[in-house]
């Protein structure tokens, strides 16, 4: 195999149309009781673009876009696997995944992008919750420093794949995640991907540890502030390379505003999780309301949730 070219075609709904792949389902197989994976390629076997540890895609089903992170091996660019947890109360993804979908079926796939890289560090400690632990393992599987992981869930999956290392610690009940951290110390990376509660607690852990040590990766976006939805106050928002100014009132995203003026940007969540609408911001302060950029950054907005901290907020659009 010596072709490096992918194949794209017409987005689904919902996918950003630039880079959207069809890909074949050519394996499904399963790593726990309530764990899935599927590993998918392009249906004439050309390599796929790269990705590195912490990148996830975007999967085209039918009436959802469901982003998953990439947890196979990144050196390997014949597929890309991905892991789904059935989910008792599922909004209709996971569903789809274990009862309907088959090998040989097609798919469309968005990305893949990395909101979650992977650092430099002289020592790292990986925890896991359930799923989470699917943009640990290239991670874990890529370091040459220290590392240790803490993984807990009801239905751990590859267990095989961490192969009995002694570094991994592998448990039902929740850890105490302050005895297993230890004292704050630098050098450290510290990445946790899982519910919503586990990566409050980490917060509230690692709150003295040095700036830049924790790293999260979420399932869901943060919930919305009431307080901030309340001072919502209207700002004109430029698109400059389309040529178009909206004002965009309190209460509405800016991402719809835009569509209905006919600026189209890719998007798959529309809820600040997976960074594909994400726009150089050009003039004016950003107000981020999304899980992926830090408050401080100025030149970057996600516009499906974001907002704008002065009155006109121009994008490079």
């Amino acid at each position: 195999m010596t072709s490096t070219d992918v194949r794209t075609l017409e987005p689904a709904p919902g996918l950003p149309g630039e880079g959207v792949l069809e890909l074949e389902v050519v394996e499904l197989r399963r790593e726990s009781e309530r764990v899935l994976s599927v590993l998918l390629a392009d249906p004439a076997r050309r390599l796929l673009p790269a990705w590195t540890p912490g990148a996830h895609i975007d999967l085209g089903l039918p009436d959802h876009v469901r982003q998953y992170s990439l947890c196979g091996d990144p050196a390997d660019r014949r597929g890309y696997r991905i892991a789904v947890l059935r989910e008792p109360a599922s909004r209709g993804g996971s569903e789809y995944v274990h009862a309907v979908l088959r090998p040989g079926e097609v798919v469309e796939v968005g990305g893949p992008r990395n909101h979650f890289p992977l650092v430099e560090a002289a020592e790292y400690v990986f925890v896991a919750g359930g799923i989470g632990i699917t943009p640990l393992l290239p991670m874990i599987e890529a370091v040459t420093s220290d590392w240790q992981l803490f993984y807990c869930g009801r239905s751990p999956a590859f267990l095989d794949r961490l192969g009995g290392d002694p570094r991994v610690v592998v448990r039902q009940n929740r850890f105490d995640l302050a005895a297993v951290l230890g004292e704050p110390r630098p050098g450290v990376a510290v990445y946790c991907c899982g519910p919503a509660p586990l990566l409050a607690a980490m917060e509230v852990t690692c709150a003295d540890w040095p700036p830049g040590t924790l790293h999260l990766e979420r399932f869901t976006a943060a919930p919305r502030d009431p307080a901030a939805l309340a001072d919502d106050v209207p700002f004109d928002l430029v698109a400059r390379r389309s040529g178009v100014r909206v004002t965009v009132p309190a209460g509405e995203s800016a991402l719809d505003v835009l569509e209905a003026a006919g600026v189209a940007l890719p998007n798959a969540c529309r809820d600040g999780l997976c960074g594909s609408c994400e726009s150089r911001v050009l003039a004016g302060l950003p107000e981020h309301r999304d899980v992926l950029l830090d408050p401080d950054v100025t030149d970057r907005v996600l516009p499906c949730v974001s907002r704008a901290r002065t009155p006109e907020l121009v994008l490079d659009i």
